[in-house]
């Protein structure tokens, strides 16, 4: 484990993995670096993996209040500033979208962006959704009702009551309520909700936009919207895949895109 320090003096913890050339891991919504360790170490045969705990999470610090999305940003590039001063970075679901955010700074060092699954979406009914889920999570974690607020995201993500009512008694749930006041932080990242455009238009560096082939519908329309975005932007579809993409059919794909033009 390794710690760098963020530029409002956060510490962000790390663990480095293999030797080649760099890359960041920026996990979702109710995960810390454990959920991207089976991919860190498939990618460490190619690459120096580097899969951090976003600030609040694991290892690392959350010194800033409130939060502000532009210090996760700052978060990415104190891990890239670690890694030489660039790096590749790879985010996942609205880990994807402060990945976007990252690429978009062009102080922050990306070369690459991969982004799996970004959860936009730009119909009314979503945006209508996701208004109405800020204003009760904003509410349930100011009443510290952190249980709650993991129900309420996780009913947000679809799951019928009684996979609610298996996650509330399986021995994941005190890791997820440990990690329920970044629900805010990635309901921030993600804005209302719609497709940033403006800002995936901004993005000049080669970009990768990948869903599983057994997705929701929409998860994959978007997808191919947000490559069709980014001027250097290409859309990948991994067949027999879902959100929960399996880093054995992910890894390949990255040491492909990464190879085809590794300078950026």
């Amino acid at each position: 484990m390794e710690t760098v320090t963020s530029r409002d003096g956060t510490p962000i913890a790390y663990e480095r993995h293999g030797d080649g050339p760099p890359i960041v891991l920026v996990s979702g919504a109710l995960c810390d670096r454990t959920a991207n360790a089976p991919l860190a170490a498939l990618l460490a045969r190619s690459f120096t993996v580097y899969n951090h705990d976003r600030r609040g999470r694991g290892a690392s610090g959350d010194s800033s209040a409130p939060y502000a999305v532009r210090r996760e940003v700052e978060d990415i590039a104190a891990v890239i500033a670690a890694a030489g001063g660039s790096a590749a970075v790879c985010g996942f679901s609205s880990g994807a979208a402060l990945a976007l955010a990252a690429a978009a700074d062009g102080d922050a060092g990306v070369t690459h962006l991969v982004m799996y699954e970004p959860p936009y979406s730009s119909d009314e009914e979503s945006r209508r959704r996701k208004a109405e889920y800020t204003a009760r999570l904003t509410e349930t974690l100011a009443a510290g009702r952190r249980g709650d607020a993991v129900e309420l995201f996780v009913r947000l993500t679809g799951a019928p009551s009684e996979v609610v009512d298996q996650l509330r008694n399986s021995p994941m749930w005190p890791g997820c309520e440990a990690l329920a006041h970044t629900l805010a932080y990635d309901n921030a990242v993600l804005g209302d909700g719609s497709p940033p455009f403006e800002r995936l238009a901004s993005v000049t560096v080669p970009t990768l936009v990948a869903a599983g082939g057994e997705t929701w519908e929409w998860m994959r329309a978007t997808a191919r919207a947000v490559a069709d975005a980014v001027p250097r932007g290409e859309y990948r579809e991994l067949p027999g895949q879902d959100h929960d993409v399996r880093p054995e059919a992910l890894a390949p794909v990255l040491e492909e895109f990464l190879a085809a033009d590794p300078r950026g």
